[in-house]
């Protein structure tokens, strides 16, 4: 399995599990020639946008530290974009939120950490 297949598969366990918590999934692979977000979704009024980073445990890393000041920089970016294009007012309360999948090097399990709020306006 190459990283892109290896990303598709964790976008869709991500996508499962945010249907379970009672995400509203607004959006997937949002891209614009600045970035994209993997996915938007909704939970009562706050609108969040979801970084996914996928790795197999075997890797030795954790999956959340591959997001650095430029890709957050880019997350806050995209997230103004998202509102733009879609028409939202700035004011809507949103979040940045992480999810960090690690599978099992024999594909068959899978576990997900979620990291509410973890970009401030602040990059």
């Amino acid at each position: 399995m190459n990283s892109k297949q290896l990303g598709n598969l964790g976008e869709n366990i991500a996508e499962k599990y945010l249907r379970k918590k009672r995400y509203k999934i607004l959006a997937k692979n949002f891209k614009t020639k600045w970035g994209e977000i993997d996915l938007v979704g909704r939970k009562k009024k706050i609108i969040t946008f979801f970084e996914v980073k996928t790795i197999k445990s075997r890797d030795g890393f954790s999956p959340e530290d591959q997001i650095g000041r430029k890709k957050k920089r880019q997350l806050l970016k995209m997230a103004q974009i998202y509102f733009s294009t879609n028409k939202i007012p700035p004011e809507t309360p949103h979040q940045i939120n992480i999810l960090a999948i690690e599978i099992t090097p024999d594909f068959k399990k899978a576990k997900v950490r979620h990291f509410k709020n973890t970009i401030e306006d602040s990059y």
